[in-house]
């Protein structure tokens, strides 16, 4: 049972990934742990290390809600929070419902949003605390068929940094953590979608070439391992003046700075360039 008298963290996004890293690496900095997920089997590996598995789908409220609950009872709050869940939905703007669009912003944005809400009066109270948003190096440049995703982490780099101003004179850090590729299944799931869903319609040709880029990019061994981003939530969470960014994995610094650096027709070119 968790106690009120260790410090306490929650990792959204679990049961794989970099949730999963994240939260390993956790438990072996001391903290007690709850993981978060909808598939609460695919955490039992967790769970013998010590963490308290939650069953939570981030755009449900009831989960959200029922979770949180469990939370304060237990141990009166969190002292981190890391919202990790998330995916990709890549494919045409003109082919994907905006219902879709609309779930992507739940998971990827406004899921983060509630947990964030219902957790912050517990961290206020005890005028301490670390939110984790784990963004991406998508978050500050873009790619071909991935609107929807790439707005998605957009919104969220920005709804950061806003709240960092807000919670800053209570002595709450917010932390944006923005991976490269990561070897986390991600390129598998991103090409398989946007393959059955528009290879055949009037944009398949460029579906196709951006598949083959999505697997050859995120390709066994290709990318990091998960564990540099559980590094640096680490560093970030146990650091009493962390940095407000990192970017870590594989091309994330790089692509980074050639946005910042590089005129919209230059960088345009480079992007298309991978499709050919």
């Amino acid at each position: 049972m968790f106690t009120q008298e260790k410090k306490t963290a929650l990792v959204t996004g679990a049961s794989s990934g970099m949730g999963k890293s994240i939260a390993r690496r956790l438990i072996q900095d001391g903290y007690q742990v709850y993981v978060a997920a909808r598939n609460v089997e695919k955490m039992a590996d967790l769970v013998s290390l010590g963490a308290q598995a939650l069953r939570m789908d981030i755009s449900v409220d009831e989960q959200i809600v029922s979770g949180v609950n469990t939370i304060l009872a237990e141990t009166g709050g969190v002292d981190v929070l890391v919202n990790n869940a998330g995916f990709g939905l890549y494919g045409p703007v003109e082919e994907i419902g905006i219902d879709e669009a609309r779930y992507q912003f739940e998971v990827n944005l406004f899921g983060a949003a509630r947990l964030t809400q219902l957790l912050l009066p517990a961290m206020r109270a005890r005028r301490s605390g670390h939110i984790v948003n784990i963004t991406s190096m998508g978050g500050k440049m873009y790619s071909i068929l991935g609107a929807w995703y790439h707005a998605t982490k957009h919104a969220l780099e920005g709804w950061s940094d806003c709240l960092r101003l807000e919670v800053a004179g209570f002595g709450i850090k917010v932390v944006i953590v923005e991976p490269g590729v990561i070897e986390t299944g991600f390129g598998d799931a991103a090409s398989d979608t946007i393959v059955k869903r528009s290879a055949s319609g009037p944009y398949g040709h460029l579906v196709k070439m951006v598949a083959m880029s999505i697997k050859k990019t995120y390709g066994q061994g290709t990318g990091s391992s998960p564990e540099v981003i559980a590094e640096v939530v680490s560093r970030a969470v146990n650091s009493s003046n962390p940095r407000t960014r990192y970017a870590a994995g594989k091309f994330a610094k790089m692509l980074i700075r050639m946005r910042v650096w590089l005129g919209d027709r230059i960088f345009d070119r480079i992007i298309l360039s991978q499709t050919r």
